[in-house]
């Protein structure tokens, strides 16, 4: 388990961040492994503001942009890797901590004069020189589109499909009780400079490869329901034999919490590397960011993960008595 502390919030340093974007030239951006439609959209909707203000921009992601999210114009710049050259500045996007950005992102802290922290998880550890943390914003596109707004940069409609793609996976379409007026404003905002709405949530929410189903046809048989928690777990064999040894659980952690009785939903999913991924949902009143973050990971109150080292087991034996006492604590603080 990780020791870490959550940063004490401040307010974001808007001004700061637009000085250092003034006086940088070479800036990376990175965000997070295993990457959502969050982690792209606001890697690649800032960069082309950056780039046509004139800056040298280069985005990577380890392993680069998955398969599903490859719609999104300009995926195909994002570098798999980084492991050359200085750079003025680095913007790590949409991570709460160092571990989230994985080696490109390590590359860039040992390498960058300076690094914004841009992220909206409570969890946020507060790395970086210059920090735009607003917990409050329901993605970190919203920060972004804000950030392009106080720079006074504009957004060409390949930005504004990738500002609203990360608008819609990490509010479900619109669905999560974090959604707000705003949210909606800023999509009808993103919609006029040219983002598909439709096309975006037919690539992202209404779609599922085979092989997903596959999986989850393995994992099923593993689901388990008591005092309103839900649980399953994804093998290495599972994934193999579906083809999806880099891929996560195709969903199967937000399925489960839709399960009437259930308050929380887990999934274990086992790692090559003696390692288990965990993903935790919450329906509205329950909070597993704070359970993430005991774990070492971090994430939103109804959304966050974490990774163990061990084994399946190991980690179920520290994991369902604290999702137990999670589920205990918010059925408290709604009696």
């Amino acid at each position: 388990m990780s020791a870490r502390t959550i940063a004490r919030r401040a307010e974001p340093q808007w001004e700061a961040a637009a000085a250092a974007i003034a006086e940088s030239e070479t800036i990376l951006l990175v965000s997070h492994i295993a990457p959502d439609g969050d982690a792209v959209g606001s890697l690649l909707g800032l960069a082309g503001p950056l780039r046509d203000m004139g800056k040298d921009i280069s985005a990577a992601i380890d392993d680069g942009v998955t398969q599903d999210l490859r719609f999104i114009p300009h995926s195909d710049t994002v570098l798999p890797k980084v492991d050359q050259g200085k750079f003025d500045l680095m913007i790590a996007l949409d991570s709460s901590d160092l571990e989230r950005i994985g080696r490109a992102g390590a590359y860039g802290m040992a390498n960058a004069g300076k690094v914004i922290n841009l992220d909206h998880h409570p969890t946020n550890t507060g790395f970086g020189d210059i920090h735009l943390i607003v917990p409050e914003a329901v993605a970190a596109v919203e920060i972004v589109y804000d950030f392009i707004s106080y720079l006074g940069g504009q957004l060409s409609p390949a930005a504004a499909w990738a500002l609203l793609t990360g608008l819609i996976t990490d509010t479900q379409g619109f669905r999560i009780s974090a959604t707000n007026r705003r949210t909606l404003e800023i999509a009808q905002q993103l919609m006029s400079a040219g983002a598909p709405l439709s096309q975006i949530m037919a690539q992202t929410l209404n779609r599922r490869p085979f092989a997903e189903v596959e999986l989850w046809k393995r994992a099923l048989p593993s689901v388990q329901l008591k005092n309103g928690l839900i649980y399953a777990t994804i093998t290495q064999r599972d994934l193999r034999q579906v083809g999806l040894e880099k891929s996560g659980d195709g969903g199967l952690v937000s399925y489960l919490v839709n399960v009437d009785q259930a308050k929380i939903s887990v999934v274990f999913k086992e790692l090559p590397e003696g390692k288990v991924e965990i993903g935790f949902r919450a329906k509205p009143g329950f909070d597993v960011a704070s359970l993430a973050f005991r774990l070492g990971g971090g994430g939103h109150t109804l959304a966050s993960g974490c990774t163990m080292e061990g084994s399946l087991q190991q980690a179920q034996d520290v994991v369902l008595p604290l999702a137990r006492q999670a589920i205990a604590e918010g059925s408290n603080s709604l009696a």
